[in-house]
């Protein structure tokens, strides 16, 4: 463990998933200033250190929401609704973290995506390249999903398995998973306490896919630990590690690249006849 833990030290593209609980306060629902601050100087510090960094961050739709105070029950359409909020909020979002970004002296930009892009071949070729430039720039990138437009993340959910869907696009070397637990466990520990803690998983059984149910801890996060799971699937099938860890202190950024016993690690490996593609398009149709 500690040798697959060492390894995390050398780890040059990663991808910094936050999840819209882990963005609020849960008293109000506004948004924790405080620690979108220092995850932003975390990230801006491993920009320093020469590492190439991606944020996919949720949290559009809760900040819109908020921002119009309505209700999601004022509207015979809650898709509808919710892609309002995403328009909203969005803009918001992108604006508080650009001031943020801007105080560090760090240049961010925002991509919208949605799973979609990687299925279609003209579609994955041009957003690889637009990653690909931004890098040579020094540029941050900043991830969501385009949820004005695209109904079914909505309903998912999913920026877990979108965030895969980026580490692998763009390369990556690790994927890490800020929620609010501290990583996979036997059962779900807000109703087991009796939940066993799993500190590596080196090989993503089906009895581990099984554990996967979903749940989440919060109101205003939507992805339970299926959608980590699957998120492990894809990560792990093209050949990059991936953490779940804590967002209640995002330090923890520095201290599992440091090697520090921090989340659940799954370590790589690589299915020769894993297709990405294929693999997301059949999630649509389940």
């Amino acid at each position: 463990m500690t040798d697959f833990r060492e390894s995390l030290k050398d780890k040059k593209r990663i991808v910094v998933k936050i999840g819209s609980s882990s963005l609020q306060h849960a008293q109000t629902g506004n948004l924790d200033y405080a620690k979108l601050d220092i995850l932003v100087r975390e990230l801006c510090d491993l920009r320093n250190q020469g590492k190439d960094v991606v944020l996919v961050t949720s949290g559009a739709i809760a900040v819109g929401k908020k921002a119009v105070q309505l209700s999601d029950k004022t509207d015979d359409n809650p898709i509808a609704v919710k892609q309002a909020y995403a328009a909203i909020g969005q803009a918001r979002l992108m604006m508080t973290y650009q001031k943020i970004f801007a105080e560090y002296n760090q240049v961010a930009a925002q991509i919208l995506m949605t799973k979609y892009t990687i299925v279609d071949n003209l579609n994955r070729f041009n957003a690889r390249n637009t990653f690909a430039e931004l890098f040579k720039l020094g540029v941050i990138p900043i991830v969501n999903e385009n949820d004005t437009v695209a109904t079914h993340e909505i309903e998912i959910g999913d920026n877990d398995t979108l965030s895969a869907i980026v580490a692998s696009l763009v390369d990556a070397d690790l994927l890490l998973l800020l929620s609010d637990i501290d990583g996979l466990y036997t059962d779900d520990p807000h109703n087991n306490p009796d939940a066993r803690y799993i500190e590596v998983v080196e090989e993503l059984t089906q009895e581990l896919m099984e554990m996967g149910k979903k749940t989440t801890g919060s109101d205003s996060g939507t992805g339970g630990m299926n959608t980590k799971l699957q998120a492990a699937k894809i990560a792990s099938s093209v050949g990059i590690d991936m953490v779940i860890a804590n967002s209640n202190d995002v330090r923890n950024i520095r201290r599992i690249l440091d090697g520090k016993n921090i989340g659940t690690l799954f370590v790589a490996n690589v299915d020769e006849q894993f297709d990405l593609p294929l693999y997301v398009q059949q999630m649509h149709v389940r």
